[in-house]
């Protein structure tokens, strides 16, 4: 029976060959207007969902000044969202099987925009973090989700660009959201900043609903919590998923502690930047685009185990010029730390997407779990020791972290290779 145009294949669950064994002019490839329309909807939900995400983190300081609040119980406005996505994201990734996977993004991306218009409204603290806890669960429909698609309707020769591309959107909207609402907070207010984010959010969310193609190899499969875990089970089985799920706890926690905490440190003496310079800061996001696109194909030629680890000595690097006094080698240090940091993400999560097998969207959800949750808690402990020791107590703590970081990827390196014929493992890595 024909189906509408838009509408997702609905089947009984059934096991699926590999993608690359299917028919190969099904699959988007570089090059045509459907690769085009694809990033181009999805570079609008990476710059939608992590704008929306991290606008609060340049503000946090002017929490504290106008609730009271310290830098730790500030940390929460972007610590208490990402630890209620990484809990959420476990389920979207099923839910999007059963509801197909255009329709969990569509309204996973409006609904997140309409919250943070209302956060510019909130009058006290306590409904600000209830907004934001919100917003975690609604923005949980994308990013594992969008994982999922790519690897399912992109060819393997082209899903390398792809998450670059992604990615790359991924690193603007980041960039964007925390640049948007802490330059506009210092002149006209952090609730016309964050408003901005929000209607920015917003028009993205559009533009992906009328972008995106629809899925044509998704298979739907009723919602069903008993097979869910077993796939869940299933991922730890493997020899290296489990690691390269530490690994990705360890990449954001790492990096989201910095970015919470080094905006205190330049707004306070000897430095006294303003708000709307330390905004500023953020534009070295940029670097993003680059470096998650480059590393990820030095990785595909290469192999990933020879590429991970040197994402993590980068961030070693960055991190101890951040200790210095001089500004320039500060901006320096934060440059190489975002520079390892989206590199090192693209090849654990391809690597996660190409060992997952059948289990792709539960081994995405687990592994954005472990990495949102080193967001959460890593991003909220590390303001204990930035009470207690100032910088330096925070740059103790994230070298704990990075350092963990290197020597899992450098026990990976070992990790023997995963033998596909279809698929070797050097092939260009599979998206987020």
């Amino acid at each position: 029976m024909a189906r509408r145009e838009g509408e997702e294949p609905v089947s009984r669950p059934e096991h699926r060959p590999e993608a690359d064994e299917l028919e190969p002019q099904s699959f988007i490839r570089h090059g045509t207007p459907a690769f085009r329309r694809t990033n181009m909807a999805l570079f609008a939900a990476g710059l939608a969902t992590f704008g929306l995400l991290y606008c609060t983190q340049p503000l946090m300081p002017e929490f504290s000044k106008d609730y009271g609040v310290s830098a730790a119980t500030a940390a929460l406005s972007l610590s208490l969202t990402t630890g209620v996505l990484a809990f959420a994201m476990l389920f979207a990734g099923g839910l999007s099987d059963a509801w197909g996977r255009k329709t969990v993004m569509t309204a996973s991306l409006l609904s997140s925009a309409l919250l943070v218009l209302l956060t510019a409204l909130v009058p006290d603290w306590h409904t600000l973090l209830l907004l934001r806890a919100l917003l975690g669960l609604t923005l949980s429909g994308l990013p594992a989700v969008a994982m999922t698609y790519l690897s399912e309707e992109m060819h393997s020769d082209s899903i390398g660009l792809g998450m670059g591309l992604y990615i790359s959107g991924n690193a603007i909207g980041g960039m964007g959201g925390r640049l948007v609402a802490g330059v506009l907070a210092e002149f006209v207010g952090w609730r016309i900043g964050v408003a901005t984010v929000g209607a920015i959010g917003l028009i993205s969310g559009i533009v992906f609903w009328y972008s995106l193609p629809p899925s044509r190899h998704h298979v739907r499969q009723p919602f069903h919590l008993g097979a869910l875990m077993g796939r869940f089970a299933a991922a730890f089985r493997d020899a290296g998923l489990p690691w390269l799920f530490a690994e990705g706890f360890l990449l954001l926690g790492a990096f989201v502690t910095l970015y919470n905490y080094i905006g205190y440190r330049l707004l306070a003496p000897p430095y006294g930047l303003n708000q709307a310079v330390v905004g500023a800061i953020f534009s070295v996001y940029l670097i993003g685009t680059f470096s998650s696109a480059w590393m990820g194909h030095l990785a595909g030629k290469l192999g990933r185990r020879k590429v991970l680890w040197t994402a993590f000595a980068l961030m070693l690097a960055g991190l101890a010029l951040t200790v210095t006094r001089p500004l320039a080698l500060i901006v320096l240090g934060i440059v190489a730390i975002t520079f390892g940091f989206f590199g090192g993400h693209s090849i654990a999560s391809s690597w996660v997407g190409r060992r997952a097998g059948n289990n792709k969207a539960q081994a995405s959800s687990l592994y954005l779990f472990a990495y949102y949750m080193g967001s959460s808690l890593a991003g909220a402990s590390g303001g204990l020791f930035y009470a207690s020791h100032g910088w330096n107590g925070v740059a103790v703590f994230v070298g704990a972290l990075i350092v963990a970081g290197l020597l899992i990827a450098l026990r990976l390196y070992r990790l023997p290779p995963l033998v596909s014929p279809s698929k070797p493992e050097t092939e260009p890595p599979i998206p987020q």
